[in-house]
């Protein structure tokens, strides 16, 4: 199995999950820093689509941040013999931002060009520009037969941004689990839902 992974935010290409995938599953996975060429979903998404134009996957996986912008990717490269699995996706990126700040920090963020992001592990300048290309890219329709699975508990990105995109899209089909944000408990379900997606026709 070709594998094609997006890690999070702030996660990185030698995480837990392409780990997984290579160490258990056996599986030949591509897995690049997703920052490369920067921190917006544009930039995230265009890291993909380069390598998606340099060789043939089976199957492009994306966590979280990484699962909007395989999103994005699919969407621009329908014609690509590709499919799709989605963990914990980010859709409504721009909602969640412009839900989290007050207007006075979304007004000084754009007046400054930029803003600073604390995370878990990240300290870093965040411009302008991730909050345009969030706005372009928030909501992605998949070209390609993709599979959800998303957590109930995940108090980071709602379960109800990705009900949402299966219900919008035919191609979408939505695996609901008891789990947060991080994801662990989908790793044995990887190897049965990759196996069903990939089954799926035409």
């Amino acid at each position: 199995m070709r594998v094609l992974f997006a890690h999070g935010f702030e996660g990185g290409p030698s995480g837990s999950k392409p780990t997984f995938m290579k160490e258990v599953l056996g599986w030949d996975v591509t897995a690049p820093v997703m920052s490369e060429l920067g921190w917006d979903i544009g930039k995230q998404t265009e890291v993909l689509l380069r390598r998606i134009d340099e060789s043939d996957y089976d199957l492009v996986i994306g966590s979280s941040m990484g699962g909007l912008a395989a999103a994005n990717a699919s969407s621009l490269r329908g014609d690509s013999g590709f499919r799709v699995l989605l963990i914990a996706p980010a859709f409504g990126l721009s909602e969640a931002y412009t839900s989290r700040l007050s207007e006075q920090e979304l007004s000084d963020w754009k007046e400054s060009g930029t803003r600073r992001y604390r995370g878990f592990e990240l300290d870093i300048d965040l411009d302008w520009e991730f909050m345009e290309a969030a706005g372009r890219m928030s909501w992605p329709a998949p070209g390609h037969m993709t599979t959800i699975v998303h957590g109930r508990l995940d108090d980071v990105v709602s379960i109800d941004v990705s009900r949402r995109v299966a219900e919008e899209s035919d191609l979408v089909e939505l695996v609901e689990i008891d789990d947060g944000h991080r994801m662990k408990g989908c790793l044995p379900l990887l190897a049965g839902v990759a196996s069903e997606l990939m089954a799926r026709g035409p």
